[in-house]
């Protein structure tokens, strides 16, 4: 049994049974990161995650918005504080806005009634490779409806958590450098889905310029590849890297369950994550085990743990 102390800072809860989530109920993304996801189409809740995390000591967890019905999109806010009136987690919630939308901040207000919200994820339009010219329409970082989101997420004091692959962070760090007060949490680890070593170069270099950005962390989360699998080999250096480019301050550990189990268990990849960080000290770990998700959204720890 695990005696770190640990917060995961981004996984997911869904009732397919009672909730309405159009990629899992009535359509297949045919360009899903992770191939076929048919298995995750079944109900996960906090019974699921407990199971699968219940050889380490979770002390808290933070729910990313799931991709919800967008006509609803606070009612996923508003179901996720039952499901933690019942179970005690999730402990913080990051939702969901349409950016570019014009009642962005009307519906912002609408979450803010909720004590665990704490800000958004809201996806830009992205290029499917690195081939591809960037999206500039509607929608897309370039859109100034869009970028007029991101101010007002700032205003309110609200994150922003960033999913993006690793070719457009350096359009992301131009946008995000200009919101020097908004927090963004950029998801999985900038997405090193092209691990050749031109790949691994284009990569670290996307990530040193979003890092320069001292506003913008990181979440050591989702190494999953489509076509190949999860292993401590392949992913030490990018773990390393991602340390040594943010610096231990700016990175916390994040499960994404139960979307990360199409490649590994929850056990194997925690377990092969503290064996690739093994060398850091135990205060290190701390902190990007628990002290900064709980410092970047503002968690209040639970009198109980809600897992072990």
């Amino acid at each position: 049994m695990m005696t770190l102390e640990i917060v995961d800072a981004h996984h997911h809860f869904w009732n397919l049974d009672k909730n309405y989530y159009p990629w899992l109920a009535d359509r297949e993304e045919k360009h899903f990161f992770l191939g076929d996801y048919s298995s995750l189409k079944r109900n996960y809740l906090p019974d699921e995650y407990k199971q699968d995390a219940r050889d380490f000591k979770i002390i808290a967890t933070v729910h990313v918005e799931a991709e919800w019905d967008r006509d609803d999109q606070v009612g996923e806010t508003a179901w996720l504080h039952q499901i933690f009136r019942d179970n005690g987690m999730p402990n913080a919630v990051v939702g969901h806005v349409w950016l570019a939308s014009k009642d962005c901040e009307k519906i912002l207000n609408k979450h803010q009634q909720f004590k665990l919200f704490r800000g958004v994820r809201s996806k830009p339009i992205t290029s499917l490779n690195p081939d591809h010219a960037t999206p500039n329409g509607a929608g897309s970082m370039h859109d100034p409806n869009w970028r007029h989101g991101l101010s007002v997420l700032e205003r309110l004091g609200l994150s922003y958590d960033l999913r993006v692959p690793y070719w457009h962070l350096h359009e992301a760090a131009d946008v995000l450098g200009v919101h020097s007060n908004l927090q963004v949490a950029l998801n999985h680890t900038g997405f090193p889905w092209d691990r050749s070593k031109k790949g691994i170069n284009l990569w670290k270099n996307a990530m040193r310029a979003i890092a320069a950005c001292p506003n913008v962390c990181v979440k050591l989360s989702e190494l999953g590849l489509k076509n190949a699998p999860w292993t401590i080999e392949s992913n030490r250096g990018v773990v390393l890297d991602t340390i040594e480019i943010f610096g231990i301050e700016r990175c916390m550990w994040a499960s994404n369950f139960p979307v990360a189990g199409l490649k590994i268990s929850y056990k194997d990849q925690l377990d092969g994550m503290l064996e690739i960080m093994r060398e850091l000290r135990s205060s290190d770990l701390q902190k990007i085990f628990s002290e900064n998700a709980i410092r970047f959204y503002k968690i209040s720890l639970p009198q109980q743990n809600p897992v072990s």
